[in-house]
């Protein structure tokens, strides 16, 4: 296929991700629909994942990772959501955390987390969310305070971790310092054991979030109560950089979203024109009636752009320079255009995108996840807008 072609690649960059997309088609494409309709968790996938050092990806080689860049972890990204978008999620949260402890924790945290997160041995989660607010992250309550002997001691309720009980490593959001504004925000490194229940004392994962879609991954809260946990689990150490450093494992993850977006929409793509190619009306296949071709034409386009643009906002981010503007960008089209294109495959589908037993039926139920993670398209509209104004 000619679509959402990437130039420039190095030879070890086409190999992972020829090797990604050889797994999706053998091991998540056939079995995804039905492991999504059961709501499981597809350990053998996971587990298929650390075989290909897919939770290392973007980890540094002396820390047991393969170093790749950020471009090469999202061309993966894409081909993963293709096949299954709740797998994708798996790895996203996960690499986050690793991003965020790669830039901004001490010497000692790195040493400690990051071998064993390439390896899959720790999976991480992170959590900003509260059931009170949303994207209004500067509203959070749960507060940490410390207790004069080394500790700090949480107290509150986050909410929407994918990954929730799964991970054995939460990055967590709290307040610090609560008269202070972001800069009294502090993020903690918060180790506990997978599963639910009491997964530490004082920290408990009650069970998990039953949604419309973006199902096999667990997706979860986390309930504090007077949980100790040592200040040295402060990340980088020092207490009041959780906002900017938050923000900043976001800021990729949103190219993440973005290739997530690219990746459900090409899924979406190729099954609306294999079914356009065999479904016949009045006497020939659907694909050679004008509306049905206009259609797939949009389609494509569509599918194009929102790879180039998300293409171009993680190599920025390689580059080293501030991505907010681009990574915006990015995410606010392919999700927008995912929806679209999804949609459209709906319609193409006919009656058949209804039944269950039809790949469309999980996509469109999948898809508009996209519009409201790592925040929704009005706060990429706001966040956009104000950058334009600061470059005037």
């Amino acid at each position: 296929m000619r679509l959402q072609q990437t130039h420039g690649l190095s030879d070890e960059q086409r190999e992972i991700i020829a090797t990604v997309r050889a797994f999706v088609d053998k091991e998540i494409l056939p079995v995804a629909t039905a492991l999504e309709h059961a709501d499981e968790y597809p350990q053998a996938i996971v587990d298929g994942m650390k075989d290909l050092g897919l939770f290392g990806l973007t980890i540094a080689e002396e820390h047991g990772g393969l170093g790749e860049s950020l471009l090469t972890y999202a061309l993966a990204v894409e081909e993963l959501a293709r096949g299954w978008m709740s797998v994708s999620g798996i790895v996203n949260t996960h690499f986050i955390v690793a991003w965020m402890i790669a830039q901004h924790g001490t010497a000692e945290q790195r040493a400690h987390y990051l071998p064993r997160m390439a390896t899959g041995e720790i999976r991480g989660a992170f959590s900003m969310s509260e059931p009170g607010c949303g994207s209004d992250v500067s509203a959070i309550t749960t507060r940490a305070v410390p207790d004069g002997a080394g500790h700090h001691v949480i107290d509150g309720q986050k909410m929407w971790l994918t990954n929730g009980a799964s991970a054995n490593l939460v990055a967590t959001l709290v307040k610090t310092d609560p008269g202070a504004g972001h800069r009294g925000m502090t993020t903690f490194l918060v180790d506990k054991t997978p599963g639910f229940g009491e997964v530490a004392p004082g920290l408990t994962v009650p069970g998990k979030i039953d949604k419309m879609g973006y199902r096999g991954v667990d997706t979860t809260e986390l309930i504090f109560d007077e949980y100790r946990i040592p200040s040295g689990q402060i990340l980088g150490g020092t207490p009041g950089r959780g906002f900017y450093q938050m923000m900043d494992g976001v800021e990729v993850g949103r190219v993440n979203v973005a290739a997530r977006g690219c990746g459900v929409a090409r899924r979406a793509y190729e099954l609306a024109l294999a079914y356009a190619r065999r479904r016949e009306t009045f006497g020939k296949p659907i694909a050679e009636h004008q509306a049905v071709l206009f259609r797939l034409a949009e389609m494509a386009t569509k599918v194009e752009a929102a790879h180039q643009m998300m293409v171009m906002a993680a190599r920025r981010k390689d580059s080293g320079e501030r991505n907010d503007l681009e990574s915006g960008m990015a995410k606010l089209l392919a999700s927008e255009y995912c929806k679209e294109v999804v949609e459209d495959a709906f319609r193409i589908h006919g009656g058949y995108a209804y039944s269950r037993e039809y790949e469309i039926e999980r996509l469109y139920r999948e898809a508009p996840m996209l519009l409201i993670g790592e925040g929704t398209a009005d706060i990429q509209k706001l966040i956009i807008g104000r950058r334009l104004l600061e470059d005037g």
